[in-house]
């Protein structure tokens, strides 16, 4: 019988001591997520690399496709939604994301599946590896070498590209994108160039060095935003279709690394309803009976309260052919600042920088992926080692 509490540890309330103790990090840390999150730069080498030995150009041997299918499940998964914003709105084909096991039922010999699995052995990947084969679908696969995914590919003989294996999936969002975006500039629907590749990983090794674990928490904008999020319930809302894709993947690793709750959407979405929160039990309500006087960082009582956290876009360029204007991102983004600021819930706001919009996204995901990993070592909890996922799968596979 599994103990619901078998390999649980860690304590209430965030040690903020233990963010500017290297030595202590790293023992908190035996996975070595710190290390892995840092390699993002890398991996973008790496994988690009790799896809080019991949020999993706046989895919536009057949011209453009009808839609692109990117198969795959939780990080898997969430590449679709980079391409998809990469591409923007002027992507002359549907790009749909699917994350259940086989494909779309209209999926046939005028499409193109992307599947995708950091372990190679995903169920998800795999029945659409094999189903986008009986169907005549052209295939690309994305996975470990020698997995059963390679194996899928080899037998259809589709394109692999073999992305070496760490350690949670969520540690090669990067590793894992790139190839799909590779094949997808392959299809002519996306332009990525060798220039933007080059500038996203200098943008990823420059961030990785501002939130290194030796540099302390009044420099580290990571470990900063730890601390403001710590014994709070997250809100990330993004102000563009490119932001809000990076606040879905922070709320993907405040789940799984600090085992925080959280809300995440895109701004727009949020002005139809969600915003309400700013007003409830743990928002206005809550923040209202503060004393005047106290520190603005400390909790009421033992209330829990809201945290913000806004991802601002702002756009290349003004006169894009986007979803909306760029002047009503900009305007949405000032008033739920505003709006946050009259409630006295406080709000932390990361705003993307870089001259593609690979690089833009990468500069609104590197931050708040190494300030999940230290809000979970503040917990005194091991990002890496999650026993709930453990025992899900213990339990799903009896």
């Amino acid at each position: 019988m599994i103990d619901g509490t078998a390999g649980v540890s860690g304590h209430r309330h965030a040690d903020e001591r233990l963010l500017d103790d290297p030595q202590a990090l790293a023992e908190r840390d035996p996975g070595g997520m710190l290390r892995h999150t840092a390699s993002a730069g890398a991996q973008v080498r790496e994988s690009a690399a790799l896809a080019a030995e991949a020999n993706l150009a046989v895919l536009a041997d057949d011209g453009r496709p009808r839609a692109v299918v990117i198969a795959g499940i939780g990080t898997a998964g969430r590449t679709g939604d980079v391409l998809a914003t990469v591409a923007g709105p002027r992507c002359p084909v549907p790009v749909i994301a699917h994350r259940s096991a086989g494909v779309p039922g209209w999926v046939g010999a005028a499409d193109v599946v992307i599947a995708i699995s950091a372990s190679g052995r995903s169920p998800e990947a795999l029945g659409a590896a094999e189903a986008a084969h009986r169907r005549g679908a052209r295939l690309v696969a994305v996975g470990p070498p020698d997995s059963q995914l390679q194996s899928v590919a080899e037998r259809a003989r589709a394109p692999f590209i073999p992305v070496p294996r760490r350690a949670p999936a969520r540690a090669s969002l990067w590793g894992l994108t790139v190839p799909v975006l590779l094949a997808a500039r392959a299809l002519g629907l996306v332009k990525v160039n060798e220039a933007d590749l080059a500038e996203t990983a200098a943008r990823l090794d420059a961030e990785a060095d501002r939130c290194r674990p030796t540099a302390e928490s009044f420099v580290n904008p990571a470990k900063s935003l730890a601390l403001g999020l710590a014994g709070s319930i997250p809100i990330v809302w993004g102000s563009s279709p490119l932001a809000s894709v990076a606040a879905r993947r922070f709320g993907d690793t405040l789940s799984a690394n600090a085992r925080y709750p959280v809300v995440t959407g895109a701004l727009g979405e949020a002005g139809r309803g969600r915003v309400g929160l700013l007003d409830g039990v743990f928002g206005g309500l809550v923040e209202g009976e503060r004393d005047i006087f106290a520190d603005p960082e400390e909790p009421v009582g033992e209330s829990t309260r809201l945290r913000l956290v806004l991802l601002r876009d702002g756009g290349l360029n003004a006169e894009d052919d986007a979803d909306e204007p760029l002047a009503v991102e900009e305007r949405r983004a000032e008033a739920v600042q505003t709006l946050a600021e009259r409630r006295g819930v406080r709000c932390d706001v990361v705003t993307a920088e870089g001259g593609s919009a690979l690089e833009r996204l990468a500069s609104l995901v590197a931050v708040p992926d190494f300030a999940s990993i230290y809000l979970a070592l503040a917990h005194g909890l091991d990002p890496m080692a999650v026993p709930a996922i453990t025992e899900m799968k213990e339990l799903s596979n009896q």
